[in-house]
């Protein structure tokens, strides 16, 4: 390749024993690669958030890694909320992924707290107002579906970006295409800050498009058809690597020079696809003492 992309990953934190082993070995298996930052969410309605903190904290101090801890609106007052910034930026965190959330599980759609930040909006401009954050954002190459329209997700985006964010990564998609013609959108509109690609390596088609109905991420029928018969003639595996490299090369050749892999804690396909496009690193990270 003729440009080395900057990597950056997304784990989530683990709620079990087996899924403590299989993030502690996500990011052994990636943090050789050198990502410019990684990112730890939250689960859904922010009910991992004890769990977030202590996987933030130990993933900085053990690896040495820069690590964007998601905050959300949800199910908390501002107080608390800033609150929680507050500790991390004790524990020398200095990046934040500053989300709206989804409604806690029950609920139809997202509803503010009645004390807490209506909108991801506002969450951006109180933690920049601290001045203690670099702040990530979400933004959406394909109709949110709560947005209007697509141009409505753009200036919900520059909404942010003006509040003080510094850059947004995507939500996934399956085609160079949807996440170009979005990045034109947003220069149209005067969106200045970077925008990353978020790329989703299929490790279970099934999985892939369960998640695609959920936030409304179109999936093209010939990469049905493909994956379909991939698995049935046990290709799978191959076809996902392929697909995620060529993908990931042609965003490159088009000007992209950051990609963020939502790894979902399974990590090999992430780090095969990274070697194909040229970072290659070490097999083993000491950790830091």
């Amino acid at each position: 390749m003729s440009v080395t992309p900057r990597l950056s990953f997304e784990f989530f934190p683990p709620q079990t024993l087996d899924a403590a082993f299989r993030l502690w070995e996500t990011v052994q298996v990636l943090a050789p690669l050198r990502p410019d930052f990684v990112s730890v969410t939250y689960g859904a309605g922010g009910t991992t958030r004890r769990l977030t903190h202590e996987a933030v904290g130990t993933i900085g101090r053990s690896y040495g890694l820069n690590v964007a801890a998601h905050l959300t609106c949800v199910d908390a007052t501002r107080t608390e909320t800033l609150a929680i910034a507050q500790a991390y930026a004790q524990e020398g965190v200095t990046e934040i992924v500053a989300l709206r959330g989804d409604a806690p599980k029950g609920n139809a759609r997202f509803a503010p707290h009645p004390d807490g930040f209506a909108s991801s909006v506002d969450l951006v401009a109180a933690l920049a107002a601290t001045g203690k954050f670099k702040i990530r954002v979400a933004a959406y190459p394909e109709r949110h579906p709560d947005a209007a329209d697509s141009r409505a997700d753009v200036l919900w985006l520059k909404r942010k970006i003006d509040a003080g964010a510094t850059s947004a990564i995507t939500q996934f998609f399956f085609e160079a295409e949807t996440f170009l013609r979005f990045r034109d959108a947003c220069a149209a509109e005067g969106i200045a800050a970077p925008v990353i690609p978020g790329i989703l390596p299929i490790t279970g088609w099934d999985g892939a498009k369960r998640f695609a109905a959920r936030c409304g991420a179109r999936i093209p029928p010939r990469l049905n058809d493909a994956f379909e018969t991939a698995r049935r003639d046990g290709r799978e595996a191959l076809l996902a690597l392929t697909q995620c490299t060529a993908l990931c090369s042609r965003l490159i050749g088009e000007g992209v020079e950051d990609l963020h892999f939502y790894t979902l804690n399974r990590p090999h396909l992430t780090r095969d696809v990274c070697h194909a496009l040229g970072v290659t690193a070490p097999a083993t990270l000491e950790k830091v003492a």
